[in-house]
């Protein structure tokens, strides 16, 4: 059952995923660990996560909350989702502060890979979070090294051990986010060579944790993990199937960009969202601030 702060979330509400809009705020450029199969790009065209044509600055972000919640009904969600690790930019704090203060109604969300959760779960709350979305990739070392290549934090950076250091803060982070209120929806990327077998490992851990919600999706094969291969209908499926033993599963994931727009439910083109009021209407961000559609 979907808890009621994340209900008519588009991202957690699988009923929302047709008929609610959200927006992407893309004010997150930095990152604080490096995952093997990720591949950020400022300026791409590509539609998947780590994407962005531009970053704005808080005020920037704003004011494209203003422009697109006063032409589309639908929208009623924002959220930050990168290009970098949300709780590794200052602006996402700015930029949420700023939102919330103006738009209270709106739901507000983040995602992050949970390397400082834990620390940042009291200001999460002041800025008007109340879903966050965490990419748990393993629990158990030998699998979740073969995920990351380098962690840095509080100005040092690990290597070897660089899964145990993000681990031991995910599942902090995790229990504290559950404790203080937040809905938690965790993000697993299935790579079948590596976690393939250690997905129902994972969920029976997001239990324990409280977690409300996991997100099983394919790796697209980018980075150090382009040689790797994406998982199968029938895999995927499985893995879900385990998982959900566990924790309730979220199927409808469409791994957006970091300033998608739109009902995701409805995407229709590369990059782009079906707006709310104009039928067929295709947007990321790039449209409001250049007035040239990313695609043409």
């Amino acid at each position: 059952m979907i808890p009621i702060k994340a209900q008519g979330h588009p991202c957690f509400d699988e009923s929302a995923h047709h008929r609610v809009g959200r927006m992407h705020i893309p004010v997150a450029p930095a990152c604080n660990i490096k995952c093997r199969y990720c591949y950020r790009e400022i300026g791409g065209s590509d539609n998947r996560p780590g994407v962005a044509y531009k970053i704005l600055k808080p005020l920037e972000a704003l004011e494209a909350v203003r422009s697109v919640v006063a032409t589309d009904e639908t929208i009623k969600v924002i959220g930050v989702a990168g290009p970098g690790d949300a709780l590794a930019n200052d602006a996402t704090f700015s930029s949420l502060a700023l939102i919330h203060k103006e738009f209270p109604h709106l739901k507000k969300c983040i995602s992050t890979n949970g390397l400082r959760l834990a620390e940042c779960v009291d200001d999460l709350v002041r800025v008007g979070v109340s879903t966050i979305s965490v990419t748990v990739n393993a629990v158990k070392p030998s699998v979740g090294r073969e995920f990351y290549r380098k962690v840095r934090l509080n100005g040092r950076n690990y290597f070897e051990n660089a899964f145990d250091v993000l681990s031991a803060r995910q599942l902090m982070g995790l229990e504290a986010a559950v404790s203080e209120g937040l809905i938690v929806k965790v993000n697993t990327v299935l790579v079948p060579e590596l976690n393939g077998n250690h997905i129902e490992d994972i969920a029976r851990t997001l239990k324990t944790l409280g977690v409300s919600l996991m997100n099983i999706m394919p790796l697209k094969p980018l980075g150090d993990m382009s040689g790797y291969r994406a998982p199968t209908c029938l895999e995927l499926e499985e893995a879900r199937y385990y998982a959900e033993k566990h924790v309730e599963q979220f199927r409808a994931c469409k791994q957006c960009r970091a300033d998608a727009v739109g009902i995701p439910g409805l995407a229709t083109h590369p990059g782009h969202d079906n707006g709310a009021k104009g039928a067929g209407e295709r947007r990321t961000l790039t449209d409001i601030f250049t007035g040239v559609p990313l695609y043409h």
